[in-house]
């Protein structure tokens, strides 16, 4: 459940949204500290929109016929294909929107904004989150205060940001059909036909916060359906892919299809998102053009994406299937064990190898439970990076080649048995049935040609002899930073330290895992 406050104040989205799937510092020298890396990582990273591999200006954003990748095109480690190719067939890729983390709140400096002085803090809003240490562990990359409609000009930033890696689309929570997430909705249509009416948003009525009538849905539905960017079929029907469908009778759904077409003249494509997919897909399956479920956020739980898939062919609907990269909830003191890239690349070769039709990324920005990919002052463009590489063999149906030796670490700051945090009464447990927490530093090489990997993790040195392709070398986590250096006939080809040191004493416990990616220079570096 969530509450708005009034403006500028950001809403609260704390609360059970996604019951069964589903540290910030605040002393004083480590506040400063985490406001110094993150104004940091917002100029190297881009801040003002000039660095090579970010958004240009509102305004002068490429075509739908540009190349997604020209602005990074050496950040990545494989050409990606322009916007027109990666759109020629059949298969989508929406990321999950969540309305109440835009890139700002705002509009202050970061160093002052609501993100900092009330989700980062310990005692932000009066010191509601304290118990579980704050609200937030990361936020979105901040961007400097730009008057006159900000929330519009942020959100055209986020739509050429998910563009420019490849993504279709977002699907938009709808958890209110009021107040300032529903306007957030509103404004991100608006932004998407600003920038590329290519560019899709699927609506997503979110039925865990939701608790209004099927007629009163219907007609709110109706009145974004009515904006160009909202996600229509070849055949004109509406895309709406309720969370958590379960929660209303499949009767309840056809009186909402029924109140659309009747009193709108809106024909509806219905493909419900389930907690329970196999509970819930017979009877759900007269009403829907597709399936979807949220899954689990376990590298080790995908086991039954094959069946899943399979049945919702067998009744003849289209499958969205869910990749995440990761999930720690603070604020529900739970979190389940990614093991580091392992549950992202899982999810994305689910897809491809079972035969999904469209996927959905979830999260875009959700960082209440940190499962975003969006870039962000703890990951960089890392994990949208590592995205553009598998849509891309989802999308055109080949393994795009490797040109540019990559090397991508992750890990977390802290060790996952750590039960002391100074500043936080209550701790996050693992999810029952997650894989078993793991204290390991991933190296992902993407090579060009076999090569020597250097590691040093916590002052530890090892070298390894790495394959062409994609290689995961895993290595026990070390108090101190990483450090990984690929090596071909004597010279360096790519190197890479994580910006944040691991630490054995901690204010608040944050089990999220870490990125960097070597080839974005400016978003390494030793912020402290």
């Amino acid at each position: 459940m969530t509450h708005e406050p009034d403006r500028p104040e950001a809403p609260d989205p704390a609360g059970p949204r996604r019951p069964a799937r589903g540290r910030r510092r605040s002393r004083r020298p480590a506040l400063a500290l985490l406001l110094g890396a993150v104004l940091v990582a917002a100029a190297g990273i881009g801040l003002l929109w000039n660095t090579p591999g970010t958004p240009p200006p509102p305004g002068t954003g490429k075509g739908p016929g540009a190349a997604p990748g020209d602005g990074a095109r050496g950040a990545l480690p494989f050409d990606l294909p322009g916007t027109r190719q990666l759109r020629a067939g059949p298969h989508l890729v929406f990321a999950h929107y969540f309305p109440p983390f835009p890139l700002s709140l705002d509009d202050a400096p970061a160093d002052r904004d609501y993100y900092t002085r009330n989700y980062l803090s310990v005692g932000g809003e009066g010191g509601k989150h304290a118990a579980y240490g704050g609200l937030l562990r990361d936020r979105p990359l901040p961007v400097a205060p730009s008057g006159g409609d900000y929330e519009l000009t942020n959100m055209e930033r986020e739509v050429r940001t998910a563009r420019d890696a490849g993504i279709d689309g977002f699907s938009v929570d709808i958890l209110t059909l009021s107040g300032p997430n529903w306007d957030r909705v509103r404004t991100l249509l608006r932004a998407a036909q600003a920038v590329d009416p290519g560019f899709k948003i699927m609506l997503m009525p979110d039925m865990a916060a939701l608790d209004e009538g099927p007629e009163i849905l219907a007609d709110a539905l109706a009145t974004l359906a009515a904006a160009p960017a909202a996600f229509h079929l070849s055949d004109g029907r509406l895309v709406v892919s309720p969370f958590k469908a379960e929660a209303r009778e499949a009767g309840w759904w056809k009186r909402v299809l029924d109140r659309l077409a009747a009193r709108h003249g809106v024909r509806t494509a219905l493909v419900p998102l389930f907690l329970d997919f196999r509970g819930h897909a017979e009877q759900f399956a007269p009403l829907s053009y597709g399936f979807s479920a949220w899954g689990n956020r376990s590298h080790t739980g995908q086991s039954g994406s094959a069946g899943n898939i399979d049945l919702a062919h067998r009744l003849g609907k289209r499958w969205i299937h869910s990749v995440a990269v990761q999930d720690a909830r603070p604020n529900q003191g739970v979190y389940d064990e990614a093991g580091n890239t392992a549950l992202l690349r899982t999810t994305w070769d689910d897809a491809i190898d079972d035969g999904a039709d469209w996927v959905q990324l979830t999260t875009w920005n959700d960082y209440s439970e940190s499962t975003h990919i969006a870039p962000s002052p703890h990951d960089g463009h890392a994990y949208l990076d590592l995205c553009s590489y598998y849509l891309t063999r989802f999308k055109t149906g080949r393994w795009p080649p490797i040109v540019r030796d990559t090397v991508y670490v992750t890990s977390r700051v802290q060790f996952a048995g750590n039960r002391k945090a100074a500043r936080q009464r209550r701790l996050m447990e693992p999810r029952p049935g997650t894989a078993t927490p793991r204290d390991t530093v991933e190296v992902l090489t993407f090579l060009t040609a076999d090569a020597t990997l250097d590691t040093t993790v916590g002052g530890v040195r090892q070298r390894d002899r790495v394959p062409a392709g994609v290689h995961p070398t895993l290595l026990p986590l070390r108090a101190g930073h990483s450090t990984a250096t690929v090596t071909r006939g004597g010279h360096t080809t790519a190197t890479v330290t994580t910006r944040y040191p691991v630490r054995t004493a901690v204010d608040v416990q944050d089990l999220q895992y870490y990125a960097v990616t070597s080839g974005r220079p400016a978003e390494a570096g030793h912020p402290g």
